[in-house]
């Protein structure tokens, strides 16, 4: 019989413990197991190791709840658009994030930006005026949504 040696990071205070940790949990079948992937926190280490020995993970830590604004500011760099829309979808966003993925050379990107919820007021009226017209339409309908006035799209 063989014996998982696996760190069991501090499950009693919701801490994932190690890289090899999340992964399992997000991976799980176990919905009790995959939402722990999704809401506990883990050290600023374990989530750069999990950037660092797992990248088909990096679009899954942005997604977790707990993740800090240095681990976000990060992955916002990513060269996957899959990753970097996780981050855009954040309410925590700081202002340089806000303006740094307004700016992402991918439309996806950039709609999701507009539609977050905590998109500062002129981040959003500069993606009404967005080339891509998929995301000025979805600026345009969020400031009409919210009562902006922005110049119409052309």
């Amino acid at each position: 019989m063989g014996w998982n040696t696996e760190p069991l990071g501090d499950y009693r205070l919701g801490m994932i413990g190690s890289a090899d940790e999340f992964s399992r949990l997000r991976r799980s079948s176990d919905p009790d197991e995959y939402g722990r992937a999704a809401r506990e926190e883990a050290a600023e280490e374990v989530w750069l190791e999990v950037i660092s020995r797992y990248p088909d993970m990096r679009e899954w830590v942005a997604h977790n709840k707990t993740v800090p604004l240095e681990i976000l500011a990060l992955l916002a760099r990513d060269l996957d658009q899959r990753v970097r829309q996780a981050v855009a979808m954040k309410r925590k966003l700081s202002r340089q994030l806000f303006e740094q993925l307004a700016l992402d050379s991918d439309a996806t990107v950039r709609s999701t930006i507009a539609g977050n919820p905590n998109v500062p007021r002129d981040v959003l009226e500069a993606l009404a005026a967005d080339m891509d017209v998929f995301v000025a339409e979805t600026a345009h309908a969020i400031c009409e949504r919210n009562a902006i006035t922005v110049a119409p799209h052309s």
